[in-house]
């Protein structure tokens, strides 16, 4: 009798029966940048394929995105004017409270989730207040991103996404939400976000670099591991329902981790950059597009059970085909 171990020589379809991790239109997630203005659909030059709309172009890009089956979106807004405490964050009329109300008013089949931080806000694009040293303010900032958080949920967000990093955001938002008689929006929180060169395509597309110094200071060391289960640990404690790696590539070790540690759902962010890198190579011809589909199923294998990614409209086409 033969003893060596078995190789799995199927053909295509047994290989597709037996197949341990799927890739479905319905894990993904997709991120639009909404710009002040009329009349606009911009290409982000680092982010090619990805544009800016104004309010007035959204229908044709939210029509598009149903069709091809996605079923939700994070906003990021891009206001016209800033100041120091982010007012434009949190206004009845900011950009993003309009942007959720059109979608709503033009679809009942997206689920609108939103960002919310005040680097795109504030004339010093840091992720909170600013103290009189000019150091961020933890305990001043959970007021005012509270007050973009209910502020996304009156306009009629489905779930918010708090990406500040600050301590206590989440429990301070569940805290805000609840007592507005919000206790239905769910928080997916950016709980293990590291420092990562991997945002300067989206800092282009936002709008959001800091005008000095940098986020070191409340985003993760890239070099840690055990923290982002601290980080994870407290974000679940304080009332998150969903948490998330951010970048994703170079982080699937923190994924499989958090996956392995807690009994939630786990999102990961393929990040700007990560984006940026990939569709030159497959653009350039140095690689094959599937290698957009291995490079997701890769997230998905190492834990995620949802990925935010610029590539969830090419997916959705390249799942079809």
């Amino acid at each position: 009798m033969n003893k060596r171990p078995r190789r799995l020589r199927y053909n295509p379809l047994v290989r597709e029966l037996v197949r341990e991790t799927t890739l479905e239109v319905s894990d993904l997630i997709y991120p639009l940048f909404i710009i002040e203005g009329s009349d606009v659909k911009e290409e982000i030059s680092s982010l090619k394929g990805v544009y800016r709309f104004s309010i007035d172009r959204l229908e044709g890009e939210i029509h598009e995105i149903i069709q091809l089956g996605i079923k939700y979106v994070l906003l990021f807004g891009i206001p016209d004017t800033k100041d120091n405490k982010g007012s434009e964050a949190y206004s009845e009329n900011g950009i993003v409270q309009k942007a959720i109300k059109k979608i709503k008013n033009i679809t009942d089949k997206l689920y609108v989730i939103t960002d919310v931080c005040m680097c795109e806000y504030t004339t010093h694009g840091h992720c909170g207040i600013l103290n009189e040293v000019g150091y961020v303010d933890n305990e001043k900032s959970l007021y005012y991103l509270g007050q973009v958080a209910l502020s996304h949920a009156k306009a009629g967000a489905d779930m918010i996404a708090p990406s500040d990093m600050m301590d206590g955001r989440v429990g301070y938002m569940r805290g805000e939400l609840d007592e507005a008689g919000y206790t239905h929006i769910p928080i997916m929180s950016y709980s293990a976000k590291y420092a990562s060169s991997f945002y300067g395509p989206f800092r282009e597309a936002a709008g959001s670099a800091p005008a000095f110094g940098d986020r070191k200071s409340y985003q993760m060391d890239y070099a840690n591991s055990d923290e982002a289960l601290r980080e994870v640990a407290l974000d679940i404690e304080e009332g998150a329902d969903i948490v998330m790696v951010k970048p994703a590539l170079a982080y699937l070790d923190i994924i499989r981790r958090v996956k392995d540690s807690f009994n939630v759902p786990v999102a990961a962010y393929n990040v700007s950059g990560e984006y940026a890198m990939l569709k030159m190579a497959v653009e350039q011809g140095l690689l094959d597009k599937k290698a957009v589909i291995e490079t997701l199923l890769g997230i998905k294998r190492a834990g995620a059970d949802i990925i935010i990614t610029y590539f969830a409209k090419d997916v959705a086409k390249m799942l079809k085909d």
